[in-house]
């Protein structure tokens, strides 16, 4: 039986954070929530983390800086970037650099699921 999922939620605006973690937790899954990517990193949850939502736009390091930065370190943490500014070239340069999914605010809820889905993949960690 494969390890219970931990996602990981981070967003610099709280209601959103809030709103996606309520979805998430609603769905049966583990969910913590960080306000920066830089508290992502100091915490002690970055070890168990299964899964990152993050907003592409934050104060201090991006969302796809933060994929970015995971990857170069050798964590292969599927990520999730959700924007409110959504442009093709931004959106080209997430998915080259391999994050699972890309979505546009407003998030609808069965879009989220559905990459949430994709992110753990077959015989990925279960809620």
């Amino acid at each position: 039986m494969a390890a219970a999922a931990l996602i990981a939620v981070i967003d610099d605006d709280a209601p959103t954070r809030e709103a996606i973690i309520g979805f998430v937790r609603s769905m049966g899954y583990a969910t913590v929530g960080f306000e920066s990517a830089a508290s992502f990193l100091q915490s002690d949850e970055l070890a168990r983390t299964s899964c990152i939502i993050t907003d592409l736009r934050m104060d201090g390091m991006s969302g796809l800086e933060l994929h970015r930065r995971l990857v170069a370190a050798g964590a292969s943490i599927p990520t999730i970037v959700i924007t409110g500014y959504p442009g093709e070239a931004v959106r080209r340069q997430a998915l080259e650099a391999g994050v699972s999914g890309w979505l546009t605010k407003p998030v609808r809820p069965e879009e989220l699921l559905g990459c949430l889905h994709r992110a753990l993949g077959p015989g990925g960690a279960e809620p």
